[in-house]
């Protein structure tokens, strides 16, 4: 593989080199499902699932692990509040992120492991960190069971930091004895008034596990002891990350290879978060947007950068990805079955060199862009055989980004009843035939007042060899 990433460990560009050739193991930090899902939590999946079709798109055979921390203080917080089960809270929750990853084609991932599945897999790892020095049961008989960063020499390598510039860690009670105030909790023993159905038994008492360990657990449960990449939005880095990795190698474990983070989703130039009141759920964008203009958008920045959130930018993805549409329609109608696989068509080599640069998603779309400006030369000039090119070339580099249009997942996605669609056609083509009917009998003004009725209603006609063909403007919904 020709692939470069910015790994945040290294902090640096480096050469992707799979620890094992032609498989890939991916672990992306997933939901936790306290509440439901904003598009910021959405940019980070559908960066991730770019990288993964890239790769298999390069042939490799990719275990992706996407993981849901079902158990967790937000969680307990909540539920309380309103007087419902933590689980039953939880899962609710979850099945929103699913609908929401679902919505902008996020492939499902390979296993999607729950925090509350893998106590066995955790306390284990306490375990091993405790008899290796490098953990300890907190003194005042809470049951809970603290991360030693000091007993780890290399504590702080993800982020660079030393550890006296660091914070104390906010995951425990603040008259917490811990020997260092940025020792982080592994266990957290169970507390009066907490659900009973929220702890477990330990040898330390019942308690439940810490953020940072279950995804230390999880990650190596199904990729093992060294995997190729770990991924998640850039404000995972510290502390989640970086204690994922010191207690994962303080156990004896290599853990992620490549460290991989994501930018943020902007609104007005601040980070969307549920404290400042500015979220973004799927449910509400896709009122205004159709879900693949809202893939688009999340899509085609690079992943490092910031996406900002606004009426601006949902504009210029609908008109960005409705010229990709209009084409990619026009040409497969032209072609009929020789639109071709998507899958067997080769990939520009300028894509592809954008794509193995840190996945240079901009310039890649620039060429996608290009050569659907050729292809549109190609319908002008009735010139087929580049069509056929071009349609495929298009169609592939779509379907890495994940907006082919041709792609099953957006067939409905037609932003209403597809009845009324059905009859607009019905109306528009009956307005069509009467025009070709006036121009027939070189009744040019009758036929120039019936296009300009359409254009008035937002209907753009085209003259094709093949007769006339209808868009709607705000669409591209052709026929």
């Amino acid at each position: 593989m020709s692939l470069r990433l910015y790994d945040s460990a290294a902090g640096q560009v480096r050469d992707f080199i799979p620890l094992v050739d032609g498989k890939v193991g991916i672990y992306v930090c997933g939901a936790t499902p306290q509440s439901s899902p904003h598009i910021g939590h959405i940019r980070a999946q559908v960066s991730f699932d770019v990288l993964r079709r890239w790769l298999i798109r390069n042939g490799q055979q990719v275990t992706y692990v996407r993981n849901v921390t079902d158990i967790d203080d937000k969680i307990l917080v909540k539920s309380a509040a309103e007087g419902r089960d933590w689980w039953a809270h939880a899962f609710r929750f979850e099945q929103e992120f699913t609908a929401a990853y679902d919505t902008v084609n996020v492939l499902r991932p390979t296993i999607e492991p729950r925090a509350t599945g893998h106590i066995i897999e955790m306390i284990e790892l306490i375990a091993t960190l405790i008899e290796g020095g490098h953990a300890y049961p907190a003194p005042d008989g809470s049951g809970d069971v603290y991360f030693d960063v000091r007993s780890y020499p290399a504590y702080g390598e993800l982020t660079h930091q030393g550890v006296d510039d660091m914070e104390a860690a906010a995951d425990a009670d603040p008259k917490a004895r811990k020997r260092n105030p940025q020792d982080f909790a592994l266990w957290k023993g169970s507390k009066p008034g907490e659900p009973v159905t929220a702890s477990w038994p330990a040898p330390w008492g019942r308690g439940r596990p810490g953020w940072h360990l279950e995804c230390s657990a999880m990650a190596t449960r199904y990729l093992g002891p060294e995997f190729d990449i770990h991924g998640g939005g850039i404000e995972l880095r510290f502390p989640h990350h970086e204690n994922e990795l010191a207690q994962s190698r303080a156990a004896g474990e290599n853990f992620a290879r490549y460290w991989l983070h994501n930018a943020w989703v902007v609104t007005k130039g601040e980070k969307m978060s549920k404290s400042i009141g500015n979220t973004m759920t799927i449910a509400a964008l896709v009122e205004r947007v159709r879900p693949v203009v809202l893939r688009y958008l999340l899509a085609t920045p690079h992943y490092r950068s910031n996406i900002e959130i606004g009426e601006e930018s949902l504009a210029e993805a609908t008109a960005a990805f409705e010229r990709i549409e209009g084409f990619v329609l026009r040409a497969a109608e032209r072609l009929g079955a020789r639109a071709g696989d998507v899958g067997t068509v080769p990939i520009p080599a300028a894509f592809a060199t954008a794509m193995d640069d840190d996945l240079g998603v901009p310039a890649a779309v620039a060429v996608l862009h290009d050569t659907v400006r050729a292809g549109n030369r190609a319908l002008t000039e009735a010139d087929d055989a580049a069509l056929e090119q071009a349609l495929g070339a298009v169609r592939a580099m779509a379907a890495v980004i994940g907006v082919d249009p041709l792609d099953p997942h957006w067939q409905d996605d037609d932003g209403g009843d597809n009845r009324l669609q059905e009859a607009l056609d019905t109306l528009v083509r009956a307005e069509l035939e009467a025009r070709a009917q006036a121009r027939k009998d070189r009744d040019f003004a009758a036929a120039d007042s019936i296009r300009d009725r359409l254009a008035a209603a937002g209907v753009a006609v085209e003259d094709t060899p093949d007769g006339a063909r209808w868009t709607l403007e705000s669409n591209n919904h052709g026929r």
